[in-house]
């Protein structure tokens, strides 16, 4: 089945600036695709050429099997949510909501069953006579997002469309597209700079950075083998620890050796099969350094570590030392009884570990 986006060899230069630099990206009917990255990584630029509204300096964009590389963005079948929401003012919300179906000729009783359901769906029946200024934030969004539904796309395409919304109705709001996602299966690409964001609405991410794509894979791809440091230190909350070590062979495996002030290294022993450079960077997400005594497992590594900050969160309490001069974060039991200043024994996940180049930043793979 052919994609419902193929992006090939795209590149969008404003003179001699470049933006974006050969962009490959392609998803299936139905994927929910996320462009994350730190602000001026081209995500909304790109969001932009896949609508239309900016064109392209190379390359081309198919959108169900068709080129739109030079189509109008009216004709590329697509509906957009933007970050202001965009609605107009004096009309009420159902006047909103048809106005597009109503400048394209759309029957009147098609607009009227039309939105019908998608005020239904969005659970915005009694707003329906209300102006914009009588609206939520959050119910701005979704008279946006009807807006876009009643076009009954092949594509939709949202620019961070929860910024403006406060950290609870942006919880919200984010399940809310999840449903609507599932329910619809619906074709999606999203921008967003939250990492979380992408992690829970997408099925498939693209982490970007100046321009350039650096990985492209699905939330548990992205979190649990990020391509990079870079990817590995934007996604996931707290974020991975990366910890420069030496690696020496011993046998079949190798020594990982990673220094601490004032005391015998912490040598992790290392039995996956695959040439390790000498200088090398150990990531290793929080939730895989956790209490001893609650670990059980043959390939954890057990060695005490002197803590430095115990923060309690609830469920979790987080724990922080100081490993190759870096400070490391541990996500430990809720009732653990570390102390700072106190040296407790953390359990190393060794099948979690990740390695990455220290000159290149790449990740190594092993066997």
């Amino acid at each position: 089945m052919a994609p419902i986006l193929e992006i090939k060899n795209l590149y969008k230069n404003y003179g001699s600036l470049n933006i974006l630099k050969d962009v490959n990206v392609s998803i299936g009917s139905g994927d929910f695709l996320v462009l994350v990255g730190p602000s001026g990584c081209g995500k909304s630029t790109l969001l932009n050429c896949i609508a239309g509204l900016e064109p392209i300096s190379g390359g081309s964009i198919e959108i169900g099997g068709q080129d739109m590389t030079h189509v109008s963005p009216k004709d590329r079948n697509i509906a957009m949510v933007f970050q202001s929401y965009a609605l107009y003012p004096t009309m009420t919300v159902a006047k909103n909501i048809t106005f597009g179906m109503k400048v394209r000729g759309v029957e009147k009783a098609e607009q009227d069953i039309k939105l019908a359901e998608v005020a239904r769906q969005l659970q915005i029946e009694p707003l329906l006579s209300r102006r914009p200024a009588q609206l939520s934030g959050g119910q701005r969004q979704r008279v946006a997002m009807g807006r876009a539904l009643v076009r009954d796309p092949k594509l939709f395409l949202f620019d961070e469309p929860l910024s403006n919304l406060d950290a609870k109705l942006r919880v919200e709001m984010r399940t809310e597209i999840k449903k609507l996602h599932q329910n619809l299966g619906a074709s999606m690409v999203y921008v967003t700079h939250d990492q979380i964001e992408a992690m829970t609405l997408a099925t498939k991410i693209v982490v970007m950075k100046g321009g350039v794509v650096q990985q492209i894979g699905t939330p548990a791809e992205i979190y649990s083998k990020p391509a990079n440091l870079f990817v590995a230190d934007f996604m996931g909350s707290p974020a991975m620890n990366l910890i420069p070590a030496k690696a020496k062979k011993n046998g079949s495996g190798y020594n990982v050796i990673i220094e601490r002030a004032g005391g015998e290294p912490l040598v992790l022993h290392e039995k996956r099969t695959k040439k390790l450079p000498a200088n090398v960077v150990v990531g290793l997400r929080p939730e895989d350094i956790g209490d001893a005594q609650y670990r059980k497992g043959r390939d954890l590594h057990v060695s005490s570590c002197q803590v430095d900050v115990v923060e309690p969160a609830g469920a979790d309490t987080f724990v922080l030392m100081s490993l190759g001069g870096k400070e490391v974060t541990a996500r430990l039991h809720a009732e653990t009884g570390a102390t700072p200043g106190k040296e407790i024994e953390f359990a190393f996940d060794m099948k979690k570990l990740s390695y990455f180049d220290a000159d290149t930043g790449d990740r190594l793979e092993l066997q």
